[in-house]
């Protein structure tokens, strides 16, 4: 792809008449431009805005700033038309936007980065990512949940072994199952809920983390304007937050992509001839090259797989900014590449799961003949404490009677439950109470 509608070729925005070796520039700029390439647009977004600043404060004039937005836009149809990109040349996409604006608009275009720096101009086109990329995960989420909670209705009394240590242990409900997930993915969403509200503060005026001489930067009026709740006061907490209010956000998808881990697991493992309590769909399962009788649950495995490269992004934000001095060090240049491919592998598998579901079938008849009697044997020294045995003597007597325990029918079983949240007794209603109020905050 190639940027024929720039009218000059890129360089950098430091060049001062000299130039780096060329293997210094592949080294420093790395796959970064590629990561540049998602953060274009929003870039543009953030510039449109530090421009009208600029005119607030008479750096530019009202005529200029029309120029620039008029020249802003058409960057931007280029780019959703696939006809500017960033290039390795480019350096980053802050290289393509003040290109662009200089080759339309002449002295215009050299204005645009009064008052900001690459620092401070990154962040902001980051932060209004992460929080658009939070955003659409937490609404895949939302349907993840609803799914569950659908289950949670349908299946309420539809028995099925319950384990502990992978062996069967009491009885449980397809309904009970399918809500313990919703209700920890809700609290999940709480955590998704958090990260957006750290990320979402304006770095804009910090410029290279130490403010700007003479100019009175607007910086609140600018935040306003791009919808970031407030600005970070003092400029150099901005480049010290840099790596920390990332890792904020790869520390929520974490812990929703660790539910997802479990819950694919547990689909995974129902899904094998073995177990056989549930089919997925074919449509999410691929075949073998060698077996013609063969459908795997790829999609599912790889969900499994792809929380790890989360983790492991994770890692990389706990450790890379430890131990540096204050202000900015290019090392930290790699935390947006940590974060970045952190929020598209949680991406990736809040939409595989979403998709998935969707097609799961539950084997009623297979999931109660698994319900063995054995697993009553707690039922059975309970139904002795209600009438006055003590519950280790109790407890011992059904260890006794183990295999004269009866199998009884599933409505008899439901029917010894009493407290909400117990099998039979699931509360989807109240996890889609819970559900709708941290959506609210989050729309």
């Amino acid at each position: 792809m190639t940027n024929d509608a720039k009218a000059e070729p890129a360089s950098p925005l430091w060049n001062k008449g000299t130039e780096a070796a060329a293997w210094v520039t592949r080294f420093t700029v790395g796959d970064d431009y590629r990561w540049d390439r998602l953060l274009l647009p929003h870039d543009i977004r953030a510039t449109r805005a530090h421009a009208w600043g600029l005119e607030q404060i008479q750096i530019l004039t009202a005529a200029e700033l029309r120029d620039v937005e008029i020249a802003l836009q058409e960057l931007a149809s280029e780019v959703d038309a696939g006809r500017i990109t960033v290039l390795p040349e480019d350096e980053d996409c802050h290289t393509v936007i003040e290109g662009f604006l200089t080759a339309r608009l002449g002295e215009t275009g050299k204005k645009i980065h009064t008052g900001r720096s690459r620092n401070d101009q990154v962040l902001a086109a980051l932060r209004l990512y992460l929080r658009e990329a939070l955003l659409t995960i937490a609404e895949r989420v939302e349907s993840i949940i609803r799914q569950l909670c659908s289950w949670g209705v349908e299946q309420n009394r539809v028995l099925m072994p319950g384990y502990t240590h992978m062996q069967r242990a009491m009885p449980s409900t397809v309904g009970l199952w399918a809500m313990g997930f919703a209700e920890l993915l809700v609290s999940d969403l709480e955590a998704i809920t958090s990260a957006i509200d750290q990320v979402n503060v304006s770095p804009l005026g910090s410029a290279a983390g130490y403010g700007v001489p003479y100019l009175q930067m607007p910086r609140e009026a600018v935040a306003v304007r791009l919808g970031f709740r407030k600005v970070q006061t003092h400029v150099t907490s901005v480049q010290l937050s840099r790596g920390k209010l990332e890792l904020h956000v790869v520390h929520a998808l974490a812990q929703t992509t660790s539910t997802m881990n479990r819950m694919a697991s547990d689909l995974v493992l129902f899904n094998t001839s073995e177990f056989a309590f549930v089919k997925l769909p074919a449509e999410y399962c691929t075949g073998s090259s060698i077996m013609p009788q063969k459908l795997n649950p790829d999609v599912l495995e790889l969900v499994r797989a792809t929380y790890h490269r989360v983790i492991a992004e994770m890692h990389v934000l706990l450790t890379l900014p430890a131990n540096l001095s204050s202000g900015y060090h290019r090392d930290l240049q790699l935390t947006k590449e940590a974060v970045m491919r952190a929020v598209l592998s949680a991406a990736d598998i809040a939409e595989a799961m979403t998709n998935v579901l969707e097609g799961v079938t539950f084997d009623e008849e297979r999931l109660r003949k698994a319900t063995t009697s054995e697993l009553f044997a707690t039922a059975y020294a309970l139904e002795l404490v209600e009438k006055g045995m003590p519950f280790r003597e109790a407890y011992r007597r059904a260890a006794e009677h183990i295999r004269s325990i009866s199998d009884p029918d599933s409505e008899d079983v439901l029917s010894t439950y009493k407290v909400p949240g117990f099998p039979g007794l699931s509360q989807p209603d109240a996890v889609l109470d819970d559900l709708e109020k941290v959506m609210e905050r989050l729309r």
